[in-house]
């Protein structure tokens, strides 16, 4: 008789081969069976009958403000979300208090992060025009998720707004990098269209034009010095179409928030509807849909950003512009999934297989034999209401509480060990750095 660690059974899988009702026998942290394995045995055999059992999310965009900013968010507390939220794995940002951009830095959070995140991890380092020189070497640290720019400027002092600048990191490196692209000179002129206490100016001031100019310009550097580029949070419909016809350069992730919310969230959330690049109007929120089945759009990623509630109740520009996103990324997305907005494949498509195929993680990102055992178990028919207090990031809101929706995770495994249970937390910490094809 074969002899398991664990056997999750009876759960419909959605993997390569579709969705099929069978069992997984896990090894050493590993997936090592798919079929029946009913004549087997294991220590702990797990009846995921009714439910559906995908690859382990991976969000590929979250901020958890460790080191400096650990008012708003730490890695443990950010990490927990993740994990009470269905998450396996998260790519951590630079733009932290001192900025991730040097080796002794990164490194610094790799140690913060090991065995202490309840999830496995990546960190960027941010490209800046003083590091330069170091970021072939930097991309290629284990546990590095590649390199991240600012073309435009958010939260935190990360900043290359100009074309050669930014021509000279691509020219230095040789992963597929990340960047947030919105154009600095233009959101500079534009400053005198924000209007006082009326958050909804932010996507007048930073305009769909904002946006496209910037990724215009990046995937003309990516030409130029013939390198991959990664665009993150897709704001507008233009650029869908614009991206549509250089994915042989552009990969391109999209977030929950622009395919959920419009404008009429700062009627309704204030200044906690506030990001970068902002909410936007519902044609261009149909456009970034459209991407999604097209499948121009490659990734789902949440861009968690945290603030405190102080933080975002400053009157408008003064308030911080990011929202909580991490934990309500499969809720929030399986309620589209269940509305008929994406097939649950997709959904796997955008959150597992995809960041696997574009940043070549080892071993992670699908369910087959020799991965390893990341599982996000979730009840598609479940009806739930997100609620503030639902929420473990340390900022403390969502702006989804009193939403209800259809599709909720009930089970988060790393590694074979069954982190997050029904709601409950049920094994400590054990997070590990993400290892990556190119740089093993």
């Amino acid at each position: 008789m074969a002899q398991y660690d664990t056997i999750f059974k009876n759960g419909t899988v959605v993997n390569h081969d579709g969705r099929q009702v069978i069992d997984i026998g896990v090894t050493n942290g590993r997936i090592v069976a798919l079929g029946d394995l009913g004549a087997s045995d294991a220590g702990d055999i797990v009846d995921c009958s009714g439910l559906h059992v995908l690859p382990g999310v991976i969000d590929t965009q979250v901020h958890f403000r460790e080191p400096g900013l650990t008012q708003k968010e730490d890695l443990e507390s950010g990490s927990l979300s993740a994990v009470m939220g269905g998450v396996t794995g998260v790519f951590e940002m630079p733009n932290t208090n001192p900025l991730t951009t040097s080796r002794e830095r990164f490194e610094e959070k790799i140690a913060l992060g090991t065995n202490r995140m309840h999830c496995d991890f990546a960190f960027y380092v941010g490209g800046t025009h003083e590091n330069v020189g170091e970021l072939a070497e930097l991309e290629r640290l284990p546990g590095c998720a590649g390199i991240k720019v600012f073309m435009g400027s958010s939260t935190g002092s990360l900043l290359v707004a100009d074309d050669d600048g930014v021509e000279a990191i691509l020219n230095a490196i040789s992963r597929r990098a990340a960047f947030h692209s919105e154009d600095e000179f233009m959101l500079e002129e534009r400053k005198g269209l924000r209007v006082p206490g009326d958050p909804s100016s932010h996507p007048v001031w930073r305009s769909p034009e904002v946006a496209m100019g910037c990724t215009q310009r990046l995937v003309a550097l990516a030409h130029k010095t013939g390198k991959r580029i990664h665009v993150l949070h897709i704001s507008t419909a233009d650029e869908m179409v614009f991206l549509a016809a250089h994915k042989d350069v552009a990969s391109v992730e999209v977030t929950p928030h622009h395919l959920t919310l419009d404008e009429t969230a700062y009627t309704r959330l204030g200044t906690y509807a506030q990001m970068n690049p902002p909410v936007r109007d519902t044609a261009h929120r149909a456009g970034i849909w459209a991407g999604v089945a097209n499948g121009v759009a490659d990734i789902l990623g949440s861009d968690h950003a945290p603030h405190t509630r102080a933080e975002k109740d400053h009157p408008y520009p003064e308030s911080h512009s990011g929202m909580t996103g991490v934990q309500t990324l499969v809720p929030i997305m399986l309620d589209h999934v269940n509305a008929g907005r994406m097939s649950l494949e997709r959904f796997v498509d955008m959150t597992s297989h995809g960041p696997n195929r574009l940043f070549g993680i080892a071993n992670k990102g699908r369910i087959a034999a020799g991965y390893d055992a990341d599982l996000t178990i979730v009840d598609l028919k479940r009806t739930e209401t997100i609620t503030n207090e639902w929420v473990k990031s340390r900022a403390g809101w969502t702006p989804y509480d009193g939403v209800s929706v259809t599709g909720w995770p009930v089970g988060t495994v790393v590694r074979g060990q069954r982190v997050m249970w029904q709601g409950e937390l049920v094994t400590p910490s054990t997070g590990q750095p993400m290892r990556f094809i190119e740089s093993l």
